[in-house]
């Protein structure tokens, strides 16, 4: 019963990750992670492709290994989110504006406390 759901969910998250290498607003590596989850409860042959895969398979593979992040993608999670939250600042009126912040600083911080890959 749940290997369908783990497959479904593993094919949506492949999806909607491959959709972000075009749209910079879908995060691509921590969809294809979830992917990778699900594939490897439903697809070992899929998990294995998204593992082999030049793209994604080292950073899949760094996260289970040791949680790690490349520090080229802290950097430029820290630059976007920042961009996002100057933005904000600058456009938008009322408490909804501090809303970016709210989300960054907090995201920032634990994937500043992840290993480099």
């Amino acid at each position: 019963m749940t290997r369908p759901l783990y497959l479904a969910l593993g094919v949506l998250s492949f999806a909607t990750g491959f959709v972000g290498i075009f749209l910079p607003l879908i995060p691509t590596v921590p969809l294809m992670l979830l992917a990778a989850f699900c594939f490897a409860r439903s697809n070992p042959a899929w998990e294995r492709r998204l593992l082999e895969d030049p793209r994604f398979g080292p950073h899949i593979r760094a996260w289970r290994a040791k949680g790690a992040i490349p520090r080229r993608g802290k950097w430029i999670a820290t630059v976007l989110m920042g961009t996002s939250t100057l933005t904000a600042l600058a456009l938008v009126d009322g408490p909804l504006r501090w809303l970016p912040a709210a989300i960054a600083v907090p995201v920032l911080a634990w994937c500043w406390t992840r290993p480099d890959a």
